[in-house]
C-alpha cells in the first residue's frame, strides 16, 4: 500500500489531518525517533504529541503487517494455480489479518484431514450431490462410489460428510456468523483441574467459575488463565449449541427443496439430514475450537494490553517521582543479624566510604553504631540519609532519628525511606557488576538505594521495569508487547527530562533519542578518553555518531558550564542560530539573555519565523530560555509513618493511618502504611461515588491517609479504604 493510501486510512481512524499523518510517517521512514519528532518538529506534524505519533508509528506497523501478509497469500494462492479475479480482489479489499486468514483457509497446506482422505477415495462429487440436496435418493447415489477403497454406502456417505464439514468451516460468511455469536454471548468457564483442588487452593474462586467474556476484567481474565498455564484449571469459552446451528443451518440447509424424510422408506435419510448433520459435525468438531481459539487469543491479548497500560501508567509516575538532586547522600540498607549496609555518595552518586554497623537486634550495638553515622556526617558534609524500606527499615530509621545531629554535626539531617523494589535485582545483574567490579552485592544495593534518592530515574533505567514492583500480572502478559511498551515509557521519560551527559551512565544514555547501546557506550568511552564534554559539537567526534544520530539526541543531552550556555538548555543545537539572532537584536549576550526573564518576556516570536522554524519552534525556544535546563520533576519531601504502628500485628480495624500508594491496579491501589506488608484500597473503597479506573483518582506514590478495614494476619492481607479516612 503507498504511503499515501496508509495516511489516508491512519487519518480516518485516529481523527488526524491526513497531512499530519503523512509528515510523520515521512519522519518515521528517516529514522527520526518519537521523542524528537514531538519535540523538534511540530511545524511537521501538526505539534502532535508523543502519543498521537507513537499511535500513528504502530497502526503503520499494523498495516504493513496487514499488507505483507496478504501478497504472501496471494502468491500462495496463485502458485497453486487457483486465484480467481473474485478472490484476488476480496483478498486485496480485506483490511484485516483475520478476513485474510478466513479467505485462505481453504487454499492453506494442512495435515491429512478427514475431509482430504474422503477427497482421495473420490468422494467429493458425492459431497457435491449432497450439497445440493435434490430430491434424489442419496444412498442409491452413493452406490457409484464404491470400490477397494469405499467398501459400502456408510462409509461413502461418512466421508462425503466430512468434506461438507470442511467447506462449512472454511465458509467465511459462516465464520463469521459464530465470530458474531461468540461476540454477543461466549461465556468464559472454569473448573478445577482433576485432583488439583488442594494444590491449587489459591485459585478455589474459580473452580467453578462462568461469567460473560465480555463482561470479564482483564485482572481476572489474567488469573484464570494463569491458573491454567499453572495446570489448576480448566478454561473454556462456550456459545449456545442451538443457536450456533440455528445460524448455521440458515446458511446451508436449503428451503423445501429436499423431499420428506417421510416419504422415503426406512432408513433412508435425504440429503438435508446429510447435510445438518455435517453442520453439527463442523460446529462441534471444527468452528467451535477454532472460534474459541481466536476470542481466547483476543480476549487475552485485551487484558494484556489492559495491564500493560497499567503498568506503564505506573513506570511512568515511578520513574518520574520527586528527586533530591545533587547532594551528598548517606544511604542505608537495613538488616538484622547481618546488620545495615552503609555508604557515603558524593552530589554526583560516585562512592566515597562503605561500611557495616548493627544498630538492631541481636547486635544492638547502638552507641557505636550512632557515632559512625554522625562521624560520617561531619566528616564527608552529609546533606540527606536514605533507608531502604525492606526488612529493619522502621528499626534503622528510628535509631537514626534518634542521633542528635544538630550537636553533634552543628546541622539538621533529612532521613528519606525509599523503595529497594528490584534493588537486590541490579546488585547481582551485569550492570552492577560492571560498575562496581570489586564491591559485594551488598554494598551495592545500598549504593542503589542513595542514588534512587538523588535520581530515580537515573538509577532505575538499569532495572527490568518487571523487577519495580508496579505491574499487574507483568508476568502473565504477552513480554515482546510488555517490552516494547515499557521501553517507550522510559525512553519517553528520559528524553522529557534530558541528561547530562557528563555524568549520565551508559544504562541512562541507551535511552535517549537516536543512541542506543553502541553508541551510548561510545559515549561513555570518549568521556574516559578525553574528559568531561566542553560542547554538544563534541559528539560528532564520537566513534559512529553519524548527523543522523547527532540530530536526533544533541537536544536532549546538556553539558552544564560548557563553553556555549544553550547545551544546558533543551534548545536543540540547530535552532542557536534564532536565539542568536534574538540576543543580536536586544543588543547583549546569549549569556545575559538567560538570566533576564524580563528580555525574554518582551520577545515577539513572530519576527524570528523563517523557512526552517515556524511559531511552535519559536515559542518552545522561548520558554526554555525562561527555564533553561530545568527538571520537570518535583522535589521530594520527606514523609512520616505513623510511629507506634510498626508490624501487621500492630494494626486495628477503624485505625486511621498515613500511607504512601505503591502500586495501582484495575482493582484497586495498593498502599504502604510502614508494617512491611502493603495493604489493598479495592476500587470500591476509593470514593464514596462510582469509580471505573483507580488511576484517574491516584498517583503513585502519592501520599494518603487511609482507614484500616480488615487484617488477616495469617493470610498477611490488609483491607484498607479512603473514604472515611
Amino acid at each position: 500500500m503507498p504511503v499515501t493510501d496508509y495516511s489516508k486510512k491512519i487519518s480516518q481512524e485516529l481523527s488526524l489531518a491526513e497531512w499530519q499523518v503523512q509528515n510523520t510517517i515521512k519522519l518515521l521512514k528517516e529514522d527520526a525517533t518519537v521523542p524528537f519528532i514531538s519535540r523538534y518538529r511540530k511545524e511537521a506534524t501538526g505539534e502532535l504529541d508523543e502519543v498521537s505519533v507513537t499511535a500513528v508509528r504502530d497502526r503503520l506497523a499494523k498495516l504493513v503487517e496487514i499488507d505483507n501478509r496478504r501478497a504472501y497469500i496471494l502468491n500462495e494462492i496463485k502458485s497453486q494455480g487457483k486465484l480467481t479475479e473474485e478472490l484476488e480482489h476480496e483478498i486485496e479489499i480485506s483490511e484485516t489479518l483475520t478476513r485474510l486468514e478466513d479467505l485462505y483457509l481453504p487454499y492453506k497446506p494442512k495435515k491429512k484431514t478427514r475431509a482430504a482422505i474422503a477427497r482421495e477415495k473420490g468422494l467429493e462429487e458425492l459431497a457435491i450431490f449432497i450439497m445440493r440436496q435434490t430430491g434424489e435418493n442419496p444412498r442409491a447415489y452413493a452406490e457409484k462410489f464404491l470400490n477397494d477403497k469405499v467398501h459400502n454406502v456408510e462409509e461413502a456417505l461418512q466421508g462425503a460428510r466430512d468434506i461438507i464439514s470442511e467447506w462449512i468451516n472454511e465458509d467465511s460468511a459462516a465464520r463469521d456468523e459464530i465470530r458474531m455469536i461468540f461476540s454477543r454471548g461466549a461465556v468464559l468457564e472454569s473448573r478445577a483441574a482433576p485432583e488439583k483442588e488442594e494444590q491449587g487452593a489459591k485459585y478455589r474462586d474459580y473452580f467453578e467459575f462462568a461469567e460473560p467474556l465480555s463482561c470479564c476484567p482483564s485482572h481476572r481474565l489474567l488469573a484464570i488463565r494463569r491458573g491454567e498455564n499453572e495446570g489448576f484449571l480448566k478454561v473454556s469459552i462456550r456459545v449456545e449449541e442451538d443457536t450456533a446451528l440455528r445460524a448455521l443451518e440458515s446458511i446451508f440447509l436449503s428451503t423445501g427443496t429436499d423431499i420428506n424424510e417421510k416419504d422415503l422408506p426406512d432408513g433412508i435419510i435425504c440429503s438435508r439430514s446429510h447435510v445438518k448433520t455435517s453442520i453439527e459435525d463442523s460446529f462441534k468438531r471444527l468452528i467451535s475450537p477454532s472460534i474459541e481459539n481466536e476470542f481466547a487469543k483476543s480476549s487475552k491479548e485485551k487484558a494484556d494490553s489492559e495491564a500493560i497500560k497499567v503498568f506503564a501508567a505506573n513506570l511512568r509516575q515511578l520513574l518520574l517521582a520527586p528527586y533530591l538532586g545533587q547532594k551528598i547522600v548517606l544511604a542505608l540498607d537495613p538488616g538484622f543479624r547481618t546488620g545495615c549496609k552503609l555508604v557515603v555518595l558524593d552530589s554526583q552518586g560516585d562512592l566515597i566510604f562503605h561500611d557495616t554497623i548493627y544498630p538492631n537486634q541481636p547486635q544492638g550495638d547502638i552507641d557505636k553504631s550512632a557515632k559512625t553515622v554522625a562521624g560520617l556526617i561531619c566528616k564527608y558534609n552529609v546533606q540527606a540519609i536514605a533507608i531502604g524500606n525492606g526488612t529493619a527499615s522502621r528499626e534503622t530509621r528510628e535509631f537514626v532519628e534518634s542521633i542528635d545531629f544538630a550537636a553533634e554535626c552543628k546541622k539538621e539531617i533529612q532521613v528519606f525511606v525509599v523503595s529497594e523494589n528490584g534493588a537486590s535485582i541490579y546488585s547481582a545483574s551485569e550492570a552492577a557488576r560492571e560498575e562496581f567490579p570489586d564491591l559485594d552485592v551488598t554494598v551495592r544495593g545500598s549504593i542503589s538505594i542513595g542514588r534512587r534518592l538523588m535520581d530515580p530515574l537515573a538509577e532505575l533505567v538499569k532495572i527490568d521495569p518487571k523487577n519495580l514492583g508496579v505491574g499487574q500480572y507483568q508476568h502473565d502478559v504477552d513480554q515482546g508487547m510488555l517490552k516494547d511498551s515499557l521501553e517507550n515509557v522510559v525512553e519517553s521519560c528520559v528524553n522529557s527530562v534530558g541528561v547530562n551527559l557528563n555524568t549520565a551512565s551508559r544504562h541512562l544514555l541507551t535511552y535517549i533519542s537516536g543512541l542506543g547501546p553502541v553508541l551510548a557506550g561510545n559515549i561513555v568511552n570518549y568521556r574516559s578518553s578525553n574528559g568531561p564534554f566542553k560542547s554538544r559539537q563534541d559528539l560528532l567526534n564520537v566513534a559512529r555518531m553519524g548527523s543522523k544520530a547527532y540530530e536526533q539526541c544533541a537536544g536532549f543531552l546538556r553539558i552544564t558550564d560548557g563553553q556555549n550556555p544553550l547545551d544546558n538548555t533543551a534548545v536543540h543545537p540547530e535552532s542557536y542560530y534564532i536565539v542568536k539572532r534574538i540576543a543580536d537584536d536586544i543588543k547583549t549576550e546569549v549569556k545575559e539573555l538567560l538570566k533576564n526573564r524580563e528580555m525574554i518576556l518582551k520577545i515577539k516570536p513572530e519576527k524570528y519565523i523563517d523557512d526552517k522554524a515556524g511559531l511552535p519552534t519559536i515559542k518552545d525556544i522561548i520558554n526554555e530560555l525562561l527555564k533553561p535546563g530545568r527538571d520537570p520533576r518535583k522535589s521530594i519531601s520527606v514523609f512520616e509513618f505513623k510511629k507506634d504502628v510498626k508490624t501487621i500485628e500492630d494494626l486495628k480495624p477503624g485505625m486511621v493511618l498515613p500511607g504512601i500508594i505503591t502500586n495501582i491496579t484495575n482493582f484497586g491501589a495498593f498502599v504502604d502504611i510502614g508494617v512491611k506488608q502493603d495493604g489493598l484500597v479495592h476500587v470500591s473503597n476509593i470514593a464514596n461515588e462510582f469509580v471505573k479506573n483507580p488511576a484517574e483518582r491516584l498517583s503513585l506514590n502519592q501520599e494518603i491517609h487511609v482507614k484500616v478495614l480488615e487484617v488477616d494476619t495469617q493470610r498477611k492481607r490488609i483491607q484498607l479504604s479512603i473514604k472515611d479516612a
